[in-house]
């Protein structure tokens, strides 16, 4: 391990990585869902889970530090020229935390559950024969390394229960629910000695759900946790205090969908295009990301950020509240007064009080160009639904305005546009994907006009990692390596240094 520099330019002594100790994680996600078929693509509460469960399960393939593809599960793999008929072939010599031998059969099985839903559209229908896996689909697939090696597409053989198990660097040993208004709910993993890829180097993680942010950065300070995840609005003041900060590249979305249903302007796909213009012009990006979000996030004009597609630059997000008065009067004002009818609900769907924050810049920001906008927080958004008759002309009705929250999790462009497509309810059929580059930026930007989709502000994930923390590797879309890092006892809490 060679030497790093300090926050404050100092340099860390180089040491060997040692063995044992237990890492004590902390998250905001108050349960884990270690079952990746069940996650829900784009929710940030998935996003804990997939932490946890990159540390359980393995996957056919990988990505090093330069974007090129490594095997995995798979020590190589193939493709017709049509790109529709992969063919893999696994590792020999690999075992479940069980001491079972991982085989074809199990894997096509994973996939193919994995898979099934997501692609039914396309068709996909997996084989085995001796240690090789086929899949084959019935549209072109170019970017299926890509799906493999990140999201939700990890190895599981599932069991009678329905437990799973993995061949990962570690195995769920013990899981402790909450109890009252004090003890969180906890996860006890072990490492895995039978892991094909070597042991871990700590002997234990453990995992603490449900934490308040603020209680995770004294936790951070007190030397009671070793990695913690940090709101944004605390990652200047863990800097300040001298505190290890880790960032991803921005992976975490904040937007507004504006819906069909838009109060007292006319409904339609005309009315909903000029809306979605004029709150896109009167809303200030720069404002949310530099002095809301305290220059941790970055404004955003496009739905993928520039990491993820290469094209993001090219999208614009011009702030012009004059423009934006002119087209709320023609769709939304009462004549001779430029005022609404009736003010636009705007429904938060993301959870947290950042969300919250947003949302209230966003009514701020449409009020000063002549648009009301009402705040419905969530609980309340839920209440209203539940409480409605089912004959009631409001039932069924939609808020005009969404707020949502948007985690990318897959490095496939055309999967991440597949995943919001669905979460936005087309009214009608989606287009058919494709991984072509130019159609892909043609598709979205049909995608942000046609679904009423306005980015704001995209931002990293920040980590806080206690001093002894060694080698800690994430990768820059925010997935961690557990089984890399390493605990040096002889580091003080005080002891500030970039990881």
């Amino acid at each position: 391990m060679t030497a790093a520099a300090g926050a404050d330019g100092r340099a860390v002594a180089a040491t060997q990585p040692r063995y044992g100790g237990t890492l004590v994680v902390e998250l905001h996600a108050p349960a884990l869902v270690l079952d990746p078929v069940k996650w829900k693509a784009g929710t940030p509460e998935s996003a804990a889970s997939e932490q946890i469960a990159s540390a359980v399960f393995d996957r056919l393939v990988t990505l090093d530090q330069f974007g090129r593809f490594q095997p995995g599960l798979a020590t190589d793999w193939s493709h017709d020229e049509g790109w529709r008929r992969w063919q893999f072939s696994l590792r020999t010599g690999v075992q479940f935390s069980d001491g079972s031998a991982l085989t074809a059969a199990e894997v096509a099985a994973a996939l193919q559950e994995l898979f099934a839903e997501r692609l039914s559209e396309k068709g996909v229908v997996t084989a085995a024969a001796g240690t090789r896996v086929i899949l084959q689909f019935s549209s072109p697939m170019p970017d299926l390394l890509e799906q493999l090696a990140s999201g939700r597409n990890f190895i599981f053989r599932r069991g009678a229960d329905g437990t799973l198990l993995g061949t990962g660097p570690f195995f769920v040993a013990e899981f402790t629910p909450a109890a009252g208004s004090v003890t969180t709910a906890r996860y006890k993993l072990l490492a895995n000695e039978k892991c094909w890829a070597g042991r871990p180097f700590v002997d234990e993680l453990d995992v603490h759900l449900g934490v308040p942010a603020l209680r995770q950065l004294f936790d951070l300070q007190l030397g009671k946790a070793d990695v913690v995840e940090l709101s944004a609005d605390l990652v200047r003041r863990a800097q300040q205090e001298n505190l290890r900060v880790w960032a991803s590249a921005p992976v975490l979305l904040y937007g507004l969908q504006v819906s069909g249903e838009t109060g007292g302007a006319p409904r339609g796909s005309t009315g909903k295009a000029d809306l979605r213009e004029a709150l896109s012009l009167a809303l200030d990006r720069a404002t949310m990301a530099n002095v809301l979000l305290q220059r941790q996030a970055e404004p955003a004009a496009s739905f993928l950020p520039q990491w993820l597609s290469g094209y993001a630059f090219v999208f614009g997000a011009e702030n012009n509240v004059e423009r934006a008065k002119e087209i709320g009067k023609k769709l939304l004002g009462a004549p001779g007064t430029g005022a609404m009818p009736q003010p636009l609900k705007l429904r938060v769907d993301a959870g947290g009080d950042l969300a919250k924050l947003i949302g209230e810049r966003v009514a701020i920001n449409a009020r000063q160009a002549g648009i009301s906008v009402q705040l419905q927080p969530r609980a309340v958004a839920r209440e209203s639904a539940s409480s409605a008759p089912a004959n009631s002309s409001k039932a069924g009705e939609t808020p005009a305005l969404r707020l949502i929250a948007w985690r990318y999790a897959s490095l496939s462009q055309r999967t991440e546009l597949d995943a919001i497509s669905a979460s936005l309810q087309p009214e009608t059929g989606d287009e058919t994907s494709t991984a072509d580059a130019e159609q892909v930026y043609a598709r979205e930007r049909r995608l942000l006009t046609e679904r009423g989709l306005i980015p704001l502000v995209v931002m990293p994930e920040y980590i806080g990692l206690s001093a002894g923390v060694r080698d800690w590797m994430a990768e820059r879309w925010g997935e961690w390596h557990l089984a890399d890092v390493w605990l040096d006892g002889k580091k003080s809490v005080a002891e500030g240094a970039q990881p």
